[in-house]
This record gives C-alpha cells, structure tokens and sequence, in this order.
C-alpha cells in the first residue's frame, strides 16, 4: 500500500517534514516514491505548509491514502480527501 506521510529532517528540537509518498511498509526516514512538499511547524502560520497540489491530488487519486496527520494538513490548505478542492 502507498501512503503520504511525514518524513522527519532537521536539528533536535526543530523539526521539519517533507510530505512524502512511500511505501507504507518502508521506515519513517526510507527510500520515497516522491517528495510532494514542506511542513514546518516552528515557522509562522502562512509559511509552514507548502505541497505540490496537483501531485497530492494525482496520489489521492490513484489510491494513496494519507495518514491522519497529513490529511490534517490537507484539509487546512483546502485539499480534501478524496482529491477535490472544497
């Protein structure tokens, strides 16, 4: 199964993700299918999340199911979960 989740980079203490799609049998830190976007939680509200929109509805579509979190993410930047914008 693919999924879209959250790959962890950056210093102890100030975390950043990549929004990934990978394997869901992979680690949290493998190899990915593709790297769609950033999530930094430390920056300001208007700079923390920023996705390639058409590649995550392009994954939503053929299958991908996003973890919770990344759903979450999702949703805040308009993008729904079965791939349409609201």
């Amino acid at each position: 199964m693919v999924k879209i989740r959250l790959k962890r980079f950056g210093a102890a203490k100030r975390p950043c993700y990549r929004i990934v799609v990978m394997d869901a049998r992979k680690p949290r830190d493998g190899k990915t299918i593709e790297e769609i976007g950033v999530y930094q939680p430390i920056e300001v509200a208007d700079k923390q999340i920023a996705f390639k929109e058409d590649r995550a509805k392009y994954w939503l579509s053929v299958g991908a199911q996003p973890t919770d979190t990344v759903a979450r993410i999702f949703n805040k930047k308009g993008l729904a979960r079965n791939g349409q914008s609201k």
